[in-house]
């Protein structure tokens, strides 16, 4: 649900200060935990470090991420991948055929059968 209109956009009050010291183009980056502050004009061309809940992602805020949320941009949950021993068997002969290995080498020798 969006927030009222009356009420306006939330942003952090020091977060608003933390920019209003600094040039955009010059400013250093701008640390945060507030990933529930929405992007506003005044932010363009700052960058913030925003917090995950271990590291704080480098966000560069263009003219296109104004009206979004902060925590937007910095994903908490790592993706890893899809799969499990098949997968890893795919990857292991991926990577040796990419090695310089020849597929003929990898895969075991067939008899041919005569007719």
């Amino acid at each position: 649900m969006s927030r009222s209109l009356k009420k306006g956009p939330y942003v952090d009050s020091k977060l608003l200060q933390k920019i209003a010291k600094f040039k955009p183009d010059a400013a250093p980056v701008i640390k945060t935990w507030s990933r529930a502050s929405e992007i506003s004009p005044e932010m363009v061309g700052f960058t913030f470090g925003v917090h995950n809940g271990k590291i704080f992602v480098e966000v560069r805020i263009s003219e296109e991420m104004v009206g979004h949320r902060l925590g937007e941009f910095s994903p908490t949950r790592k993706f890893t991948r899809h799969g499990g021993k098949i997968q890893k068997e795919l990857e292991a002969k991926a990577a040796t055929a990419g090695a310089g290995v020849t597929a003929a080498a990898v895969a075991p020798a067939t008899k041919e059968i005569k007719k």
